[in-house]
């Protein structure tokens, strides 16, 4: 392995032969010298991009990289891993379909199988979409985006396709009988390229959201109109129905069979958290009467409400966190039966609802350890009953035919314990496993535990470890923290396979960190990080990288972190702030300009999140942490691995390029990967995960652990 020294020199190389780094007079923005690289496609900026591959050569070229990066190919690949589905069609026409990728089909493909041979665990699956055929046959890189079908029958279905996986999507109407898209000569549906969709309103009719052209679009990039598109006619004819504003976040529809009807629902987002929500009735949209920030969905014909606040109805208040429900026809009509399900104080933080025919499955958490409940409405009063699972997983619960049947699947899975699929019935104990996935790594001699840090205000913030049993050896151990924190989206217990085998089979330990702006605790506990307390989140990631080194677990020259998207941002921030604690840093697509990202792309979206930089006021405390305004030359910073794809078109690359150009002319070590495709995710095919996990992990082998495996010759 070469040298720090060397490596440091070979970076300011790669920095320096790019002509690449232009100075401030060139581009007129004295305060962002990199602003160029934000052309996302621009023939400069992509030369950049490919000057950028010599940074990864230690990690590409080092003895052992191609048995670590042969080993998660296999973990992709592998024919074991779990195949949910779900059943589109009643009756005889009923199908469980599921989309899958391994190393024949890395773009993949949609089969399906009879149910209750799918039920008994031995599907014989059937291809009725073959997307890597699709993509060579058009010369596209064709990624799989979904389908939505029209019930009863599932006959017709919209199937949604992105260029490199990126959020944009066209959309082309199938037929599952035929195995064939349906020509527009025969009447068949197709959308352009756009940030947007469709939903079936009936058999010959969709409401249709994408971009229409002209002051069609939200800021953020995504549709604000919403047109009633007939069959038969062209799509410049379709007939509005609804129109937000351009600030707004954007307009989106589904719809769903329930008892015997075709349900359209509209929602409005005018930011992030809150919007409108529409039902589709007698001809026209009727507005749902729900607070803003609150989100309501259908089951049976009673009506769900979550709410993201408390709220006030008669002389009750039902808090933030709660679900409540009520007849939806009541509820219209103004005379609401409001019945107080899920209690935030009782249950726990809400995690997900499922409604079948006859029951509601809520998934809880409470200490960050999830539950799941089934809800049955008996006469005007409704029944819970509490499913049994184990005590320290991480659960998923989907309806194997919506609300046309009682059936679901359960995922389950630990830390330690790989994912196990079972098929349940809603009223009866008894689960079927369809498949247990095998072991990928040993973890015969780890441990999981939860511990506590203090955060910087003193609030108490939780962590799970997995380490090697046993006396922590002196100097401690190489250790990857892992967080997120924002977007009310929880961190919880689960199986990685490729975490398992390229960091705790070689006797890493793992932490991840539920940290405030996450969604472990509810509502407040997300409300508690937003806008001007963004940074209680980061203080949040650094208490627990001190509280780690404080008990001895490891220290700062073998503590890595690593994180994507708003995770990105933490890490690029712990970076910045705290660089003493870390021994290196892996920050994938990541947001790091925080004076522009609500320029670029969907950034505008997260305002809510975030605040506006434009506001003075607001910048005062999102300019303290930008990780790319912050970045000084003046203090050492550990290693950093910044990862993107040109494809991303939600967090746009420019923020992974220009703190990677800035850091390098300050002259610290950084590496660059930038895959051409893949969109938010990064990489959209087996290979191309393998290629970003094995980066990721090498390079974090290399600085905390002292190297690859040895042996392997280099590639």
């Amino acid at each position: 392995m070469r040298g720090p020294l060397l490596q440091r020199l070979l970076v300011a190389a790669a920095a320096g032969m790019l002509a690449g780094l232009a100075p401030a007079a060139e581009t007129n923005d004295a305060a962002d010298p990199y602003r160029w690289l934000e052309d996302v496609t621009g023939e400069r900026a992509l030369a950049w991009v490919s000057a950028q591959q010599p940074t990864l050569d230690p990690v590409l070229k080092a003895p052992g990289f191609g048995k670590l990066e042969a080993g998660i190919a296999e973990v992709l690949a592998s024919p074991a891993r779990l195949a949910p589905a779900e059943q589109l069609g009643e009756g005889a026409a009923g199908q469980v379909y599921n989309f899958w990728r391994d190393a024949e089909h890395p773009r993949g493909i949609w089969r399906r199988s009879a149910p209750e041979a799918y039920l008994q665990g031995k599907p014989r699956w059937e291809t009725v979409l073959d997307l890597d055929r699709l993509a060579q046959d058009e010369g596209e890189r064709w990624v799989w985006a979904g389908a939505t079908c029209l019930e009863p029958a599932a006959r017709r279905c919209l199937v949604s396709l992105s260029r490199g996986g990126g959020d944009a999507h066209v959309l082309r109407e199938f037929d599952t009988v035929d195995r064939r898209f349906v020509p527009a000569a025969e009447g068949g549906f197709a959308l352009p390229e756009a940030k947007g969709g469709a939903a079936w309103m009936d058999a010959n009719t969709l409401g249709v959201y994408t971009d229409f052209g002209s002051d069609s679009m939200t800021r953020s990039g995504y549709p604000r109109q919403l047109k009633l598109w007939r069959r038969g006619t062209p799509l410049a004819d379709a007939r509005l129905l609804l129109e937000g504003g351009a600030d707004e976040v954007g307009l989106w529809a589904w719809s769903e069979r329930l008892q015997g009807q075709q349900q359209f629902v509209l929602e409005r987002s005018t930011s992030f958290f809150a919007g409108k929500q529409y039902l589709w009735r007698d001809g026209r949209l009727v507005e749902l009467p729900k607070p803003d920030d609150a989100r309501a969905s259908l089951f049976g014909a009673q009506a769900l409400i979550e709410l993201r606040s408390d709220w006030g109805q008669g002389d009750q208040v039902y808090p933030a966190g709660a679900v409540i429900a009520t007849p939806l026809q009541a509820w219209l009509g103004g005379k609401p039966q409001f019945t107080l399900l899920h209690d935030p104080a009782r249950d726990g933080a809400l995690q997900s609802l499922t409604p079948l025919r006859d029951a509601l499955l809520v998934v809880s958490m409470r200490d960050v350890r999830q539950h799941l409940s089934e809800w049955r409405q008996r006469g005007n009063a409704w029944q819970r009953r509490a499913v049994p699972t184990g005590t320290l997983e991480s659960l998923w619960v989907g309806a194997l035919a919506g609300q046309g049947s009682n059936r679901y699947l359960l995922t389950r899975s630990g830390f330690l314990q790989p994912p196990k699929l079972e098929a349940a019935e809603a009223g009866q104990a008894r689960r079927r496993t369809l498949q247990q996935m095998p072991a990928f790594f040993d973890a015969s001699g780890l441990d999981v535990r939860q511990l506590h840090a203090t955060s910087a205000d003193g609030t108490q913030v939780p962590y799970f470890i997995v380490t090697p049993r046993g006396p922590v050896p002196e100097g401690g151990r190489p250790t990857l923290l892992y967080g997120y924190g924002g977007f009310e989206i929880s961190m919880r217990p689960g199986y990685n396979a490729i975490l398992g085998r390229a960091w705790l089979a070689r006797g890493g330990v793992y932490v991840l960190a539920n940290l405030r702006g996450g969604g472990e605790f509810g509502p407040r506990w997300h409300q508690a990080a937003l806008r001007e307390n963004r940074q209680r989140s980061f203080d949040d990631f650094i208490a627990v990288a001190e509280d780690l080194q404080r008990r001895g677990i490891t220290r700062p020259d073998r503590l890595g972190i690593m994180g994507g998207s708003l995770g990105g941002l933490l890490t690029s921030v712990a970076l910045v702030q705290r660089p003493e604690l870390f021994g290196a840093v892996v920050s994938q697509v990541p947001l790091t300009d925080m004076r522009r990202y609500h320029e670029l792309l969907a950034g505008a979206s997260w305002i809510e999140e975030y605040g506006n930089p434009d506001i003075p006021e607001q910048w005062n405390y999102i300019g303290k942490y930008s990780p790319y305004q912050n970045a000084s030359a003046d203090r050492p910073y550990p290693p950093v691995l910044y990862t993107s794809s040109t494809r991303d078109d939600r967090v746009h690359p420019g923020h992974a390029r220009k703190m990677v150009a800035r850091l390098q002319a300050q002259g610290h070590e950084v590496l660059y990967w930038e895959n051409t495709e893949g969109g938010h995710a990064g990489a959209a095919t087996p290979q191309q995960q393998a290629r970003l996990w094995s980066l990721s992990y090498g390079f974090l082998q290399q600085r905390l652990m002292g190297g690859l495996t040895a042996g392997e010759p280099a590639r």
